[in-house]
C-alpha cells in the first residue's frame, strides 16, 4: 500500500506560501477558506486552529475592507499556519496586509486599476517575499470576454487569466500561482489542461461552488482527480457548501487515494454483506471518528469475512478479518492475535494507537542516527 504514486507530476515552479513550499517537487499541498466573519478574530482564530488540526496546509481568509485588514493582522498574530488574504478591488488592502505578514496575496492584477496601482502591489509583494494567487472564476469572467464567447467557456478561463498573469510578466514577477475555477467539470478540467501548457507556475487546483458535502465532493473527486491523474496540480481546494474541515479531509483523501499524500490513517474496509462477522459499518464510523487526531501514515483495513480479508491484511500495517468465534487480527501482514466484538472498536484503537507510537519512535530513532 506504501508503494509510490505512478502519477509524474508537471513541473513547475516553486514559491513559497509562508513555511509551505507550493510546486515543484513539494507534495501537493491541502487548503481551505475560513467562513466566520473576519472582524469576529476570535471565531476566525478558532476555526483557522480547526482547520490546522485537520491537516491544513494553508487557510485563506476574507479581507473585504480596512477594517477586515486590520482585524487579519491580529488573526495572523495568532496562529501558525500560513494565510492567504483574499483581496478584489481595493489594493490598498493587499499593501496593508503585506505590512502586517501575509503570506500570500489572492488579488487579480487586471481588477485593480492604474498601472501604478498593480505596480505597488507587486512591489509589496516583491519586498516582503510574498507571493501572488490570481484566480479566474467562471462566475465572475469580464464583461468584454463575456461579450466576446457568449458565454464562459475554457477558452475565455485562460484567456482572462493570461491577462492577469502579463501584468506580472511586465513587471518581472514570476512568484504566483494560478486558478481557473469553474463549477462545471468538464470546463475547469479543460481550462487548467491548456493553462498548464502555457506556463511553468504553480496551479491551484478546484471545482468552484461544487456543492453540498456528498454531491461536491463527488464533483470534486472526479474533476480534480482528472487533473491530478495528469500531473497537474500543486495545491488544492475541494469547495463544498459544509464545514471547511469537511474540505481538508475530503482533499487528503482524494489525494491518498492517489498516493500522492501520505498523512493520517488509509482505511481499507468493505461495504459489508451477510458474511460479515462483526458491525463493520458501525466499527468504521467510530474508529473514523475516534481517530482524526492521527497524522502518521498507516493502512488499515477492516474485512467483514474471510473471502478479502486475509489478503488485504497481509498488505496492510494493521488488518482485521471478521471470523466465529473471534476476528483474527494481522500486525505487519502476519497473524498476531484475536478479537472478540464485545470491545472491537476499543481493542482495535488501542493497537492503531501502539502501532503509531511504534512508527513514530522508528521515525525518531532514524533522526537520531542520522544527526
Amino acid at each position: 500500500m506504501h508503494a509510490q504514486s505512478p502519477i509524474v507530476r508537471r513541473k513547475s515552479r516553486q514559491i513559497h506560501v509562508g513555511k509551505v513550499p507550493v510546486g515543484g517537487d513539494a507534495p501537493i499541498s491541502v487548503q481551505s477558506m475560513t467562513n466566520t466573519d473576519t472582524l469576529d478574530v476570535a471565531a476566525t482564530v478558532a476555526q483557522i486552529r480547526q482547520l490546522e488540526a485537520a491537516g491544513a496546509d494553508i487557510v485563506r481568509v476574507s479581507v473585504p475592507d480596512m477594517d477586515a485588514a486590520e482585524a487579519f493582522g491580529r488573526i495572523k498574530r495568532e496562529v501558525e499556519v500560513p494565510l492567504v488574504a483574499d483581496i478584489h478591488f481595493d489594493y490598498k488592502i493587499a499593501l496593508r496586509v503585506a505590512e502586517l505578514g501575509v503570506d500570500c496575496l489572492r488579488i487579480n492584477p487586471g481588477n485593480i486599476g492604474k498601472e501604478e496601482r498593480v505596480r505597488a502591489v507587486v512591489s509589496a509583494a516583491r519586498d516582503n517575499g510574498i507571493p501572488i494567487r490570481i484566480g479566474v472564476n467562471a462566475g465572475s469572467l469580464e464583461k468584454d470576454l463575456q461579450k466576446k464567447y457568449g458565454e464562459p467557456t475554457p477558452a475565455a478561463l485562460v484567456e482572462s487569466a493570461m491577462r492577469h498573469i502579463d501584468h506580472l510578466d511586465r513587471l518581472d514577477f514570476p512568484d504566483f500561482k494560478v486558478s481557473v475555477k469553474a463549477s462545471d467539470v468538464f470546463m475547469a478540467v479543460a481550462a487548467y489542461r491548456d493553462l498548464a501548457t502555457r506556463i511553468e507556475q504553480p496551479l491551484h487546483l478546484g471545482i468552484t461552488e461544487a456543492g453540498g458535502l456528498r454531491s461536491g465532493t463527488v464533483k470534486s473527486s472526479i474533476g480534480l482527480g482528472m487533473l491530478l491523474m495528469d500531473g497537474i496540480g500543486d495545491t488544492i481546494r475541494v469547495s463544498l457548501a459544509a464545514d471547511p474541515v469537511e474540505e481538508i479531509k475530503v482533499g487528503y483523501d482524494m489525494l491518498k487515494s492517489l498516493r500522492l499524500r501520505s498523512k493520517g490513517i488509509n482505511f481499507i474496509a468493505c461495504p459489508s454483506c451477510s458474511r460479515q462477522n462483526f458491525d463493520v459499518i458501525g466499527t468504521m464510523n467510530a474508529l473514523e471518528e475516534r481517530l482524526e487526531d492521527i497524522m502518521t501514515p498507516l493502512d488499515v483495513s477492516v474485512i467483514g469475512c474471510v473471502v478479502n480479508g486475509p489478503g488485504e491484511a497481509k498488505e496492510s500495517d494493521i488488518g482485521l478479518t471478521g471470523g466465529s468465534p473471534a476476528n483474527l487480527v494481522y500486525l505487519d501482514g502476519k497473524p498476531a492475535s484475536k478479537l472478540r466484538n464485545d470491545h472491537l472498536v476499543d481493542d482495535l484503537e488501542r493497537l492503531i494507537r501502539d502501532k503509531v507510537r511504534e512508527k513514530q519512535q522508528a521515525e525518531q530513532d532514524v533522526i537520531a542516527r542520522d544527526a
